[in-house]
């Protein structure tokens, strides 16, 4: 029982901490549940991307009919990285590849609301690495049915 109050106590310093850093609350709530990090064994995608400023990203997409059905991100990186990454798994999920491919840094801040401006570089590395897994799907399809 008291590990967990000291799991609360810590998630609570950590948002006091992140707010005062300019992050909002939304964007706190992305980064302590962390709901779509991980990996997805039967991944139809894995792309991995790492940014100028080391933040490593991970993404894993599950694709049935031209359509996300499923999306999980890993990350190495700051508070703005993670936040960035499970903010764009939210917005992603249940799209069309096209229309999560047309997702733009601007909607994911949107989501987030509110996150400091030297971690806009977090996002932009979010939409990048989105950008080029679903290219390379897109690419790996086009192949495969060229094979058939």
């Amino acid at each position: 029982m008291q590990s967990q109050d000291i799991t609360t106590n810590d998630s609570e310093s950590i948002a006091e901490l992140l707010s005062g850093s300019g992050y909002s609350d939304k964007a706190i709530k992305y980064f302590l549940e962390k709901a779509d990090m991980g990996s997805l064994p039967d991944a139809d995608q894995v792309t991995e991307l790492t940014g100028p400023c080391g933040d490593t990203m991970k993404i894993y997409l599950k694709i049935e009919d031209d359509r996300i059905k499923d999306a999980k991100m890993r990350v190495l990186g700051c508070a703005g990285a993670v936040a960035s990454a499970m903010a764009a798994m939210e917005l992603i999920k249940s799209r069309t590849i096209d229309n999560a491919l047309a997702i733009k840094d601007r909607d994911v801040y949107n989501l987030l609301e509110e996150i400091p401006d030297q971690k806009q570089d977090c996002i932009r590395l979010t939409i990048k690495i989105l950008q080029k897994a679903i290219q390379e799907y897109k690419s790996n399809n086009i192949n495969n049915q060229q094979g058939e």
